[in-house]
């Protein structure tokens, strides 16, 4: 039940996470504040395809 789903950052726009979420609890598109090494920051990172 669990999907694979890759974190991109916003400010950027680099995939830099892998992660899995559950698709029948969680709907809506995954967003969590994680580091980016390319921005050298903590930047709001969102679900992508």
């Amino acid at each position: 039940m669990r999907e694979l789903i890759t974190l991109s950052c916003t400010d950027c726009k680099q995939r830099n996470y892998n992660t899995t979420k559950n698709k029948k609890l969680q709907k809506d598109k995954l967003e969590v504040k994680k580091y980016c090494r390319f921005c050298g920051k903590h930047t709001l990172h969102k679900e992508g395809k």
